[in-house]
């Protein structure tokens, strides 16, 4: 755009008469959105499926679900615990409410095993070996989202508080002698996920609100300054989530609560940052020129571009998830490339009709003048005139790269490459319980099942094949695989004798990666012994939780392979239209890379050798690229532009050393105030969020102190008027 247009916009959102009809629109817009649209929060999804319908475990579901219909549902494990083992008496009131449940089912049951229906001695031989712990299956509607099947083990555990004296669903399972109660399976795993989740909202949107408050306040020390890009971030807020609240009632897109607390941190962070870029340029500005009108043009003018070009660039960086198959990445895009298109127009907008209205009283009590209004001022106070000096601290940063940028270039490189050489040690986890706190009732259930049944015990697997009433060695050649605890006999269905199914239960945590790496085993095996039968191999199917993920693991490794090289085309293809440079182009790519590899090699030493974590989520590599690589990316379109525009007028080294101090301390704030966003995820009790959050905000403090003030100057200074090429940004009269 031509500054002729840049000063239109300037006078229309935050001229004299353009502020005031500004901020009037966006109060009307926000409001009526408000009123006539619904919350987003009310047509989340948490059940939302991941896998397509297509998918081998989603198919043998629905085979599993058609044939095997009195086995439809979704199990929850009540884990019944004694440390001193279990009594009688504990086993005959187990059989009462096993009654309870069977004449007065909770809501969403499907069955319940009749446990008050066996004899006492029969019921003790379901217990574990060392008499501590029982378990009672109830098969819940697998239909139900995870709110009702939280308000329906509310009510199991009223219907268990009238039958059992104690509550063993409040005690503790560390006390000793008590009966304990505790609800998994993945109908409880569900129910826990789901809660993390929706607990996180509220105090994730306190945290960040407080973080970035805390944090303009020391940066600045205005409060109406701290104030406005909150307002700005707010409004956005406000009209964001009523908009997703309609698309989601619609049907038009998908959304769970996970990506509504990312979405707000994204907001939060990103916002605040193009907020901060103005608001430095109008400041700076202000000690210039004595009109805050001229003031803002001319800083609306340096800036709205690279605001413009960098929102863009993070916006197109996420609609490209759109292209993922799996449903929590895929369902990512809207929310937050909504969120960002919307921000970046309030920055563009609100923010300057806010600092029209203030004007220099934006900054009080440290109100940026002229020299000539700092004299008046200082006169009429009876004071010493204090003039204005600009921060030469990253002036003298710019210069150490510039002049010495081989030193730079090696060390710099030495630094981020040692870091990145951890990633290839990096270990991954598809175990959702892993992802809990210790103390979550499923987990503490899972934990009694593993350590007195066996872990495979937690979610069976079910094999079903058509034999078409041929008898084939299935039981027998399953039970030969190694990893496999128990085979039960083959079950016909009752709807087509054709159709027999066999439940696994697997010696190791069927949440685990060895669990998932056995589903080829038993699906060769299987489709081995139907062949040897005789039989069609392709009439083999397997379900379960440890099916499911074995296929999310899949399918996230081909959206992996799909989506990073198109971010990294998309953002490369932008910053050539921007910078006009091929060279530049490619460098600044290849940074951000290098500071996404190092963040995720230090993010692992700290999540596993100083937080003791096995492995980190398998979807995180993902999740951190999008925002490591195209936040970013933010900060050199602002960095290079300045070196760019300095360039046409001074010798590049001069044009480094001034374009790092420049936007040095802009960036600086920035990045912190990102980073810090991104580091409220850590203090959440869901390590998929801790481990995001960590190595998110560990990439923006990596490009924020080291790619963006040392790297990319001393590779600008080392390429020189090449750093242009094919343009002409360099002033050729000083080479």
């Amino acid at each position: 755009m031509s500054n002729s247009i840049f000063s239109k916009i300037a006078n229309a959102v935050g001229g004299k008469k353009g502020r005031f009809i500004t901020l009037a629109i966006w109060i009307l817009l926000v409001i009526a959105l408000q009123l006539f649209l619904p919350k987003a929060a009310d047509y989340k999804d948490d059940a939302a499926p991941d896998l397509a319908a297509s998918e081998p475990s989603v198919v043998a579901q629905k085979v599993m679900d058609e044939q095997f219909p009195s086995g439809e549902g979704t199990p929850a494990l009540i884990t019944w615990y004694r440390s001193n083992g279990l009594t009688n008496a504990d086993l005959a009131q187990i059989q009462q409410f096993s009654k309870e449940l069977e004449q007065n089912p909770i809501k969403h049951q499907k069955t319940a095993v009749p446990y008050d229906k066996m004899p006492l001695p029969v019921l003790k031989q379901q217990v574990s070996e060392d008499g501590t712990t029982f378990i009672q299956t109830v098969l819940m509607d697998s239909s139900a989202t995870s709110d009702q099947l939280k308000d329906s083990f509310t009510e199991l555990e009223k219907t268990a508080n009238a039958t059992f004296s104690d509550k063993p669903f409040k005690q503790d399972v560390a006390s000793k002698d008590t009966l304990v109660a505790r609800t998994t399976g993945p109908a409880g795993i569900s129910v826990d996920a789901t809660e993390l989740f929706s607990d996180a909202d509220v105090s994730l949107l306190i945290g960040t609100v407080l973080l970035v408050l805390v944090f303009l306040l020391v940066i600045y020390r205005s409060p109406i300054l701290a104030l406005i890009p909150l307002i700005a971030v707010g409004f956005a807020y406000l009209a964001v989530t009523p908009i997703l609240g309609l698309l989601g009632q619609e049907g038009i897109i998908t959304y769970g609560s996970q990506g509504l607390s990312i979405m707000t941190v994204l907001l939060f962070g990103a916002g605040t940052d193009y907020c901060l870029f103005l608001i430095a340029r109008f400041r700076s500005q202000l000690h210039h020129d004595e009109n805050r009108y001229t003031a803002f043009k001319k800083a609306f003018g340096n800036t709205a571009g690279a605001i413009a070009l960098s929102g863009f660039t993070v916006m197109a960086a996420l609609l490209i998830l759109l292209v993922a198959k799996y449903g929590s990445i895929h369902n990512f895009a809207v929310p937050f490339s909504l969120s960002i298109l919307i921000m970046m127009i309030s920055s563009l907008t609100l923010v300057p009709a806010l600092l029209g209205i203030f004007g220099r009283i934006s900054f009080w009590p440290f109100v940026p003048r002229t020299e000539a209004m700092a004299k008046e001022h200082a006169t009429k106070k009876g004071k010493k005139v204090k003039i204005h000096r600009e921060n030469r601290f990253w002036h003298r940063v710019g210069e150490i790269s510039a002049h010495h940028p081989i030193k730079t270039f090696v060390i710099t490189l030495l630094i981020l490459g040692g870091c990145a050489l951890f990633a290839t040690q990096v270990k991954y986890t598809y175990d959702t319980l892993s992802t809990f706190p210790k103390d979550m009732p499923s987990r503490e259930g899972f934990t009694l099942i593993s350590d007195h049944f066996g872990a495979g015990q937690l979610a069976p697997m079910n094999l079903i094949v058509k034999t078409n009433g041929e008898k084939t060695a299935m039981r027998e050649n399953l039970q030969k695989t190694d990893g496999i605890e128990t085979v039960s006999v083959g079950v016909p269905s009752t709807k087509n004798r054709d159709y027999t199914m066999y439940t696994i239960q697997l010696t190791d945590n069927p949440y685990s990666n060895a669990a998932m790496d056995l589903i080829p085993d038993i699906r060769d095996t299987a489709q081995t012994t139907m062949s040897d039968a005789g039989l069609s191999k392709n009439n083999v199917w397997i379900a379960g939780q440890t099916a499911t993920q074995y296929d999310s693991r899949a399918v996230t490794k081909d959206d992996e392979a799909l989506i990073i090289p198109l971010v990294i085309g998309l953002i490369a293809l932008l910053l050539l239209a921007y910078l006009r440079s091929i060279t530049a182009m490619v460098y600044l790519v290849a940074t951000v890379l290098l500071s996404f590899f190092s963040a995720l090699g230090l993010g692992w030493v700290i999540i596993h050798y100083i937080m003791g974590t096995e492995a980190i989520a398998g979807l995180i590599p993902i999740y951190a690229f999008v925002f490591i690589v195209a936040l970013g990316e933010d900060y050199n379109i602002f960095m290079i532009s300045s070196i760019w525009k300095k360039s046409r007028e001074l010798p590049l080294r001069e044009a480094i050393a001034e374009g790092v101090g420049q936007t040095g301390g802009v960036i600086t704030s920035a990045g912190l105030i990102l980073a810090g966003t991104f580091a409220v995820l850590t203090t959440l009790p869901i390590q998929l969020l801790v481990q995001f959050g960590l190595i998110t905000a560990i990439g923006v403090l990596l490009d924020t102190f080291i790619v963006r003030p040392f790297l990319v100057p001393a590779i600008t200074m080392l390429f020189g008027k090449w750093a242009f090429w094919p343009g002409k940004g360099h002033n050729q009269e000083h080479k």
